[in-house]
């Protein structure tokens, strides 16, 4: 059993819940986040406990990542350019942020011999239109003249190189997929659907939905995340594979919408935004998102436990200090 986990992009969403979880079952956690998307307000309550660890750097920094690494038994690759809103904007921060931090924390981990857990994206399957998605189908991207593939893209590259460095060198590399992860903490800076509608619903603001509503997605809490990629990490079976990690619990982004409003106790307004004008002429989305989970099901029997119900409550008990603070 791994006893020293280091988190990369450990001060966002998911890298601090990960943190408490690996720091609650006694594991020694340090964590590297350059706080471009990450906040230190995540990661501040665990500052003074015993086991915890920071340091604010890029992972491109080859000599910060040397002495993490050797200092290590396992690695949660989590950093990476995140969010809809920052890919289309920052197109060229999204290429060498994910592929170039991937290669060298691969490399790194190959010198000192490391387990490396590599979070991937369900955006890599694209615009396939086979329901649920299962690790071994085929994916089907838009052209490169869409900035909006490019995230896409170099999650696969990430998939590619690490799968390269477990057969040609032997690493212990496992993958895994998130589909729509949410909860407290996570932030609608960058696109995120969840926490823009819970703060627009708080402030009785008119709640966006971009295109017609009708496209379905699966939203899975961060706590079920997070007990899935430790158990990976604990599994020898699942090195060298890839999982999808989700929920299977469908729904339009026009029912969550009403399904947050209602829960809000809100008045606001749902209004209709066409995607040209949300993100760039010509976007694309998939009308359908959904995980075949039977491998990590079979693997670590795991399955998700908490409804989206409880999961969008949480995050308006988490939002409603912070907003009335503000006032």
């Amino acid at each position: 059993m791994a006893t020293r986990a280091l988190i990369t992009g450990g001060a966002g969403f998911i890298g601090s819940h990960l943190a408490e979880q690996l720091l609650a079952v006694g594991q020694e956690v340090t964590i590297i986040d350059n706080l471009s998307t990450g906040q230190f307000e995540n990661i501040e309550h665990l500052e003074k406990r015993i086991g915890f660890h920071y340091v604010i750097e890029d992972i491109r920094n080859a000599t910060v990542m040397d002495r993490l690494v050797s200092e290590c038994d396992v690695i949660y690759h989590l950093a990476a350019a995140v969010g809809v809103f920052s890919i289309v904007s920052s197109p060229i921060d999204t290429i060498e942020v994910n592929v170039g931090g991937t290669e060298i924390v691969l490399r790194t981990a190959r010198r000192y011999r490391k387990k490396v857990l590599i979070a991937s994206t369900s955006e890599v399957y694209g615009k396939n239109e086979k329901i649920p998605f299962n690790e071994d189908d085929d994916r089907t991207l838009g052209p490169t003249t869409k900035s909006r593939w490019s995230y896409a893209a170099s999650k696969e590259l990430d998939e590619f190189l690490a799968l390269a460095y477990h057969r040609s060198a032997n690493l212990p590399v496992v993958i895994f997929r998130l589909f729509n992860t949410v909860g407290p903490r996570q932030t609608g800076r960058y696109g995120m659907v969840l926490p823009r509608f819970v703060q627009w619903a708080l402030k009785n603001e008119p709640i966006e939905v971009y295109g017609d509503g009708k496209q379905q997605r699966c939203f899975c809490n961060v706590h079920d995340v997070t007990t899935a990629i430790h158990a990976l990490a604990e599994t020898p079976r699942a090195i060298g594979e890839v999982y999808n990690i989700g929920s299977s619990e469908e729904i339009t982004i026009y029912d969550l919408a009403d399904r947050v409003r209602t829960l809000a106790q809100s008045t606001s307004e749902i209004v209709l935004i066409p995607y040209d004008k949300a993100y760039e002429e010509g976007f694309e989305d998939m009308r359908r998102r959904v995980p075949d989970t039977h491998k990590i099901e079979q693997a670590i029997e795991w399955t998700p436990t908490t409804r989206l119900d409880e999961t969008i409550q949480q995050i308006i008990s988490y939002y409603k200090p912070r907003l009335s603070k503000a006032e």
